[in-house]
C-alpha cells in the first residue's frame, strides 16, 4: 500500500517547526521516527497534506536526571535508547520504563519509534502512555506562544486524542519521582502486536525505603504504618477505554487490604476487572478483557514487588 500523496517539509528547529504547524494548519502532521503514522497513511486511514519532520532536530532527545530526582525524556528518545539506558542514567527508580520497553513491537521498530512520537499519537493500548499516566508524568509541549505543561491525566482526550494544539510540539516528558516498585504488563495475540490488555502498578511498601516519609504522590490513597500492608499504591490499565485509566477502587483496596502476596494481589485484580467497563471488539469481549485484567494485575503486583 502507498500513502495518499504530500508534501515533505523538514524544520530546522522547534520553533520552525511550529511556525510551519501554525501556517500549514490541521492538514499538516509532525513526522520524527514515523513507526505510528507512516503505517496509517500507508493504509489510507491517515492523509496529511503536508509533513513537517522534526527527527533531525538536536536537543531533543536523551534522558537526564534533575537535582530534585526528576527524570527528562527529550521526546525523539527511541524506545531502543531507554531500554539500554546504563544504570547511572536509568537506575532502580526508573526500572519500570526499561523494563516495559520489552513490550514494545520488535526490536526495528524500537530502534526508530520515539517516546514522544507514542505519546503524542494517543494510541490507549500504548505503553508510554499507560506509564505517563501511572507515574503522573507531566508533558511538555512547545508552539508560536510559547512552552506549556501538561499532566498526563490531562492529556489523553480519547482515541488518538491529545491535548496538544496543531501547531504544538511535544518536546519533553518528565517523570517527577523514582518509582521503585513499578511494573508493567500486557497480552498481546503476537509478540509485537498491539496489547489487548496491559496493566501497571506504582506500590509503596509501608515499611519499604519510603515508607516513613510522606511520598509526596497525589490522588491516592496512603497508610501510615508497616505490617506488609501499602502505604500508598496506583494501579493502571491500558485498552480497557479510549484512554489510559487509572482504578481507584483497586488503589484502595490495595492499602487496605491485608498482608502484601499473592491472595492480595488477586483480590485486588478482581477489583480492578469490576471497575471498569471494557469494550468489546475484534480483538476480544468483554468478558475476556476482565478475564485478562484478573491475570496482569496480579502478575504487575508480583512483578514490582520482585524488584
Amino acid at each position: 500500500m502507498k500513502p495518499a500523496a504530500f508534501t515533505y517539509h523538514r524544520a530546522r528547529d522547534v520553533e520552525g517547526a511550529a511556525r510551519l504547524l501554525a501556517e500549514l494548519g490541521d492538514d499538516a502532521k509532525v513526522i520524527a521516527g514515523g513507526q505510528s503514522l507512516v503505517a496509517m497513511m500507508n493504509f489510507r486511514l491517515a492523509r496529511p497534506a503536508h509533513l513537517v519532520d522534526i527527527g533531525g532536530l538536536s536537543g531533543l532527545d536523551g534522558l537526564r536526571t534533575d537535582a530534585g530526582g526528576a527524570l527528562h525524556i527529550g521526546a525523539l528518545t527511541t524506545h531502543h535508547a531507554v531500554e539500554t539506558a546504563p544504570p547511572e542514567v536509568l537506575g532502580a527508580g526508573f526500572a519500570v520504563l526499561r523494563d516495559a520497553m520489552r513490550w514494545v513491537g520488535h526490536l526495528p521498530i524500537r530502534t526508530r519509534g520515539t517516546v514522544g512520537g507514542s505519546l503524542a499519537h494517543g494510541d490507549a493500548t500504548a505503553e508510554w502512555c499507560l506509564l505517563a499516566v501511572l507515574l503522573d508524568a507531566e508533558l511538555v509541549a512547545r508552539g508560536p506562544d510559547g512552552e506549556r505543561r501538561i499532566p498526563a491525566a490531562e492529556f489523553f482526550h480519547g482515541y488518538y486524542t491529545t491535548a496538544l494544539e496543531p501547531e504544538e510540539i511535544l518536546v519533553e516528558v518528565v517523570f517527577p519521582r523514582p518509582a521503585p516498585y513499578a511494573a508493567l504488563t500486557e497480552f498481546a495475540e503476537r509478540r509485537g502486536d498491539f496489547a489487548t490488555v496491559s496493566a501497571a502498578v506504582d506500590l509503596e511498601p509501608a515499611d519499604g525505603p519510603e515508607g516513613a516519609e510522606d511520598s509526596g504522590r497525589e490522588g491516592e490513597p496512603e497508610l501510615v504504618g508497616g505490617g506488609g500492608r501499602f502505604r500508598a499504591a496506583r494501579v493502571a490499565l491500558g485498552g480497557v477505554a479510549a484512554l489510559p485509566v487509572r482504578v481507584p477502587e483497586a488503589e484502595e483496596a490495595l492499602v487496605q487490604g491485608g498482608p502484601y502476596g499473592p491472595e492480595l494481589y488477586a483480590q485486588v485484580a478482581a477489583v480492578a476487572a469490576e471497575s471498569v467497563d471494557p469494550p468489546s471488539d475484534a480483538n476480544g469481549s468483554a468478558h475476556y478483557r476482565r478475564t485478562l485484567i484478573r491475570t496482569l494485575v496480579a502478575h504487575a503486583c508480583e512483578e514490582a514487588m520482585s524488584r
